[in-house]
């Protein structure tokens, strides 16, 4: 199996698996623009745009909030960190599928029975809008643009990658970098068109059919991959173990996080932070991002956002135990040598497998290259569909937040919203776009962290104490945003994330004092901090208002 693995493809091969993987590319791009030009024509009101009427099903939510979660950082990233660091990279998986159950029990019943359309309105609600929705406003776009940018940045990374482009090469005429900026702009401008054109309705349906395309891809690969050891595990286990060139190392955790140090205290402990740290943020963050939470308002009641959560969870749940096959199948089917030598950040791996597996099973090169171009399409459209629920949630905090209570204060008309939330769409995607060509350099992981760190930082402390502290107030909520967001950014920037290591953002330079890779540990508690700080230095007190909102937030009455 090696022999035919050494490189994603020989030139023939490549070329084969181009072509499918455009085409496959346009014919989903095809569907999933009638299906917003379809949407478009039932988006009539605000609640259409922001909510999707709240018509969803809880099946169909929960399909969508997979689709929305379940990232290309998700499904290439977690396998590529499996398939070279075995229990290590599994970690992922578990700290994102947890990260769900505290969504469910802490956030997403309370957050639909209590706002509209954005998580501003539940912050709000008993306290002085104009501030406090400013500061969601900040805080959700802050977190949205460097998840878009992430998004973007790989999707160049994964077109050069699964087409062929290298240094040197050209494609359509164009050099790897040109062609690069090519994708970038081509996945910017479908993900304005998917908002703009469609609204909530019609992202959601693109969410579906991208988690469908997304679990069909992934189960396929998964049973190749256990046939292959006639579904026995520890097989495959032992195989990946020994094909990874770590040995029994690879089974155990402590390869790539909490790594012991022998003889330097320090940098042990530091190892193990590290890993709480980034555990913390996982498990935290989910509860806080912006174009999560939206998702939880395109439902008609509370009960069916508590099914879509469940539905989701299983969901999730069920694609990240696929991850944990599609990883220690990449380890044992690919190598962790022809990983790295693709890709030393193993992002690769899920296409390296399936290339293998269509050798394989479906008919030598020209079988690899019909699989490998089915899941740089199911890749593709992953990256679409995240980066149009972003962008979503983003425009909608401008226009609904900032544009109709700060400025119009309340009066605006709902037409005027929806004109508003579509060219603050444009904005933010221009913006993003832009910012994912100059950042195309950039560790992809600093901008994940960031995102999380910001989410679970300023938001979540925000949202928890609102829903359940009598006495939190405006100063309290201004504070817990603004004091987490701040503290987050902060010290991710002097972090080694940013410089002082090879793997660094600036890698040639060192100004980093803070020893951890993700602040969580740090950043997170200073935003609950901040918030307590905020609240008991001011004077304003609204119990009555407090109660209003704990009815709401049980019950759902009044809400909508």
């Amino acid at each position: 199996m090696q022999s035919h693995t050494s490189l994603l493809a020989a030139e023939a091969t490549a070329s084969g698996s181009r072509g499918l993987t455009i085409t496959l590319f346009l014919i989903f791009v095809a569907i999933t623009l009638a299906i917003t030009i379809w949407a478009s024509r039932q988006t009539k009101t605000a609640t259409d745009f922001y909510a999707g009427g709240r018509q969803f099903t809880g099946f169909q939510n929960g399909m969508a909030i997979g689709g929305d979660y379940m990232s290309a950082a998700s499904f290439l990233g977690i396998a590529g960190l499996i398939a070279l660091y075995g229990y290590d990279g599994f970690l992922y998986s578990i700290g994102f599928l947890v990260a769900w159950l505290v969504a469910l029990l802490l956030v997403a019943e309370f957050l639909r029975n209590s706002g509209r359309y954005t998580m501003a309105d539940v912050l709000a609600f008993r306290m002085r809008q104009r501030p406090v929705r400013t500061a969601a406003s900040v805080s959700t776009i802050v977190v949205s643009i460097f998840y878009l940018i992430a998004q973007m940045v790989g999707a160049g990374a994964l077109v050069s990658l699964l087409l062929g482009i290298k240094p040197g090469q050209t494609f359509l005429g164009m050099d790897a970098d040109t062609a690069k900026v090519a994708t970038i702009i081509l996945v910017g401008a479908l993900m304005i068109v998917y908002v703009v054109v469609g609204g909530m309705k019609g992202t959601t349906y693109v969410q579906i059919v991208k988690a469908f395309m997304l679990m069909i891809g992934a189960f396929v690969m998964v049973i190749l991959v256990l046939a292959h050891y006639k579904f026995n595990l520890s097989a495959l286990l032992g195989d990946a173990a020994e094909q990874s060139g770590k040995g029994a190392a690879f089974l155990e955790p402590g390869l790539r996080y909490g790594v012991e140090t022998a003889g330097d205290a320090t940098k042990t402990f530091y190892s193990k932070m590290d890993l709480i740290s980034l555990g913390i943020a996982l498990v935290l963050g989910t509860a806080g991002l912006p174009h999560i939470l939206t998702r939880f308002y395109t439902v008609p009641t509370s009960r069916i956002a508590r099914k879509s959560v469940l539905w989701a969870i299983g969901i999730i749940g069920t694609f990240y135990l696929f991850t944990l096959a599609l990883g220690f199948g990449a380890a044992a089917l690919v190598g962790g040598k022809n990983i790295t030598a693709q890709d030393k950040a193993g992002n690769t791996a899920a296409p390296q497998l399936a290339q293998a597996l269509g050798i394989d099973y479906l008919g030598g090169n020209t079988g690899g290259s019909i699989l490998l171009a089915i899941i740089a399409a199911v890749a593709f459209a992953t990256i679409l569909a995240v980066v149009a629920g972003l962008t979503l949630a983003s425009s909608s905090s401008v226009a609904h937040d900032f544009y109709a209570s700060v400025i119009k204060r309340g009066a605006a008309s709902e037409r005027d919203e929806v004109r508003v939330a579509r060219i603050s769409a444009l904005v933010i995607g221009a913006v993003a776009i832009l910012l994912s060509i100059f950042a195309q350099s950039l560790n992809v992981a600093f901008l994940v962290a960031l995102a999380f760190a910001v989410a679970a930082s300023g938001n979540l402390p925000a949202i928890l104490y609102s829903l359940f502290w009598k006495k939190f107030n405006t100063s309290g909520a201004l504070w817990a945003i603004y004091g987490g967001l701040i503290s987050a950014v902060v010290l991710v920037f002097f972090s080694p994330v940013v410089s002082g290591t090879p793997t660094a953002m600036f890698p040639h330079d060192d100004w980093h004092w803070f020893p951890l890779n993700n602040p969580g540990i740090i950043s997170i508690p200073i935003g609950f901090l901040c918030g307590w700080i905020g609240t008991v230095i001011s004077k304003e007190d609204d119990t009555d208002k407090y109660a209003e909102l704990e009815v709401r937030s049980l019950t759902g009455h009044g809400a909508h």
